[in-house]
């Protein structure tokens, strides 16, 4: 068997509430802290960079404006002075780094995660599929363009933030696609305690359930965060606990003693070999699937607002033909009725 062994980390962090240049460097440090330990990964927390929107868990609507606009301001573009700081550091060590964003297109926002190679390429951007509840006053919607398990100087990784996992379609999809570390992130200092015990059941569960070895971050906030974010005592309940920074093993078991409380890194051993071990029992993409009953279509093109067709093209020349062609005006528009639909129309 492959004993392949990497040492990884998980960071859980404290972001500098309202400066994203603040928060780049807690991130270059603890890149620089984790590289010296011997890590060869580290996974930090959901929009760590510059911080999660906090303030939309709390605040209602007609009134989170100003917060929002400020999260605009710190938010940031890919690729940018931000993401050339972290591929540098990337690079500088020799270490893989999953970082969580808030990235900035033009007039929207989106939960985005960035993969960087230990050579400091940027290997992977995704955006969140659907934002949860509160944060749908915040981001933007992702693709499916995203949906993908990259290789790395460590080995092949997939990522999902926070209630993605919630979506087993979106998991299958990275567990098809043969991910050996999947990297979970998540906010942290959220909701309460029944916030980190779903999410060590959910990743626990990914990481058996797919074969591969799971990463999980979380965020944490000091009281005097909590405070600064608001001064009500009971919606500072809301800003406490959920944190679960952890590293898992394809059988479920934790590699490390989860950190749950402050910030810290956290750092475990990864024995490739275990990953076989666990399929040879259940392959959920394999010997374990029925494909011919059981299947996941998967659209991974970037979702695209304009399309130029023909003659048009030359009116937008900041169009790449790809993204023209994406619009294939050769075949029929598509049918989004039920399949069932489909089939009792003849």
């Amino acid at each position: 068997m492959n004993h392949t062994l990497v040492k990884v980390a998980a960071a859980q962090l404290s972001p500098v509430l309202g400066s994203r240049d603040g928060t780049i460097a807690k991130v270059i440090d603890a890149i620089a802290a984790a590289a010296r330990a011997g890590a060869r990964l580290i996974v930090f927390p959901e929009t760590v960079v510059p911080y999660y929107p906090y303030f939309s868990f709390i605040t209602p609507a007609v009134a989170m404006g100003p917060a929002h606009l400020a999260l605009y301001e710190q938010a940031v573009t890919v690729p940018g002075a931000a993401t050339d700081a972290v591929a540098a550091a990337a690079r500088r060590h020799a270490i893989v780094v999953v970082l969580g964003v808030n990235e900035r297109d033009h007039g929207t926002l989106y939960n985005a995660q960035l993969i960087f190679d230990a050579d400091g390429t940027l290997l992977l951007k995704r955006r969140k599929i659907t934002p949860t509840y509160h944060e749908r006053m915040v981001w933007g919607q992702g693709d499916g363009s995203g949906l993908k398990a990259v290789d790395s100087a460590v080995g092949r990784i997939g990522a999902l933030a926070c209630w993605e996992h919630y979506n087993p379609l979106a998991r299958y999809s990275l567990m098809a696609q043969h991910e050996q570390i999947h990297c979970s992130q998540f906010p942290g200092s959220l909701v309460g305690p029944i916030f980190a015990e779903q999410m060590e059941l959910t990743v626990r569960h990914h990481a058996l359930e797919s074969g591969c070895f799971g990463i999980n971050a979380t965020a944490w906030l000091s009281e005097e965060q909590v405070a600064s974010i608001t001064s009500d005592p009971a919606l500072q309940k809301a800003l406490r606990g959920g944190c679960y920074t952890a590293i898992v093993s394809p059988e479920g078991k934790h590699l490390c003693e989860p950190l749950r409380d402050g910030e810290g890194l956290v750092y475990a051993d990864l024995d490739f070999a275990l990953i076989t071990k666990r399929k040879r029992m259940m392959d959920s993409v394999g010997h374990y699937a029925r494909p011919e009953l059981l299947s996941l279509q998967l659209d991974d093109r970037a979702a695209q607002p304009l399309h130029a067709r023909g003659d048009a093209l030359p009116l937008f020349p900041h169009l790449s033909r790809s993204a023209c062609d994406d619009a294939r005006p050769d075949e029929p528009a598509a049918d989004h009725r039920p399949a069932v639909a489909r089939l009792a129309a003849g």
